[in-house]
């Protein structure tokens, strides 16, 4: 896909790494789809701008039905290069102290709307040239950390989901890969993950623009059928994600007692 303008479609494009992503996009050339739920549509307007390359509008990712409507919108009977489930939120704290509407909630928005993107953008996928699924993940998936449990979990079933449908859309000429950063500068990080010790103690060395530079690397990158599907954003996430891939579980372990414990 290099040198080559093409589609896009951005699930929670109003704010944070999804805006990034999409007016680095727009600015390149490529028609950006920026979706997001109803109380951040306006955002998601805004970040389009007066583009005319860029369409906007509701998407709650947990609806399937809401999915296969914006996606008949944007896309009609053609393809769609890149689908970037980007979505989330997050609830930090002690385990027992997260109400349990907000451990479902994080399940359903970042497990079950990654797999109702999949689902319905797969089509959409398929009919591209060379389709692209990114999954927005974490290193919170590299192993569980106290005050993160279930936003962890939730990343780290996307990151699972990642390496399947890699190899099981193969045949359909579909690449699925997922972006792996540590902590980011965003809202949502400094309203919602302020909770997380290991926020406080690994700090916040990422922007919203530096996971937005790291999705347009993915996306142009050339094919080696050996690399693994994941990518970790930022030096300390290459560090962590190297040194837990072939350190011990127990020594893993140690490290993140350590840093968040």
């Amino acid at each position: 896909m290099s040198g080559q303008r093409g589609s896009i479609l951005i699930s929670g494009a109003g704010r944070g790494i999804g805006r990034a992503t999409a007016q680095l996009f727009l600015s390149r050339g490529w028609r950006v789809g920026l979706y997001d739920v109803d109380v951040d549509a306006d955002a998601a307007a805004d970040a389009a701008g007066s583009s005319p390359a860029a369409v906007h509008g509701v998407l709650d990712v947990r609806d399937p039905d809401q999915w296969r409507a914006v996606l008949r919108d944007f896309c009609g009977d053609g393809g769609l290069d890149v689908l970037v489930n980007n979505a989330g939120v997050l609830a930090s704290g002690p385990f027992v102290a997260i109400d349990g509407e907000a451990h479902r909630r994080m399940v359903d928005v970042n497990v079950g709307g990654v797999i109702n993107g999949a689902v319905a953008g797969h089509p959409c996928l398929r009919r591209a040239r060379r389709g692209l699924l990114l999954n927005l993940c974490s290193a919170s998936a590299l192993y569980g950390q106290p005050s993160l449990a279930t936003y962890g979990a939730t990343k780290a079933a996307a990151k699972s989901l990642t390496e399947a449908l890699d190899i099981e859309w193969r045949g359909d000429g579909v690449r699925v890969r997922s972006l792996l950063p540590l902590f980011v500068a965003t809202e949502m990080v400094s309203r919602d993950g302020r909770s997380a010790r290991s926020v406080a103690r690994l700090g916040v060395r990422l922007t919203a623009g530096d996971v937005a530079a790291a999705a347009w690397r993915v996306v142009h990158e050339r094919r080696r059928w050996l690399r693994s599907p994941h990518r970790p954003v930022g030096a300390q996430t290459r560090v962590l994600a190297a040194a837990s891939a072939v350190t011990p579980d127990w020594a893993n372990r140690l490290v993140v007692r350590r840093i968040a414990g």
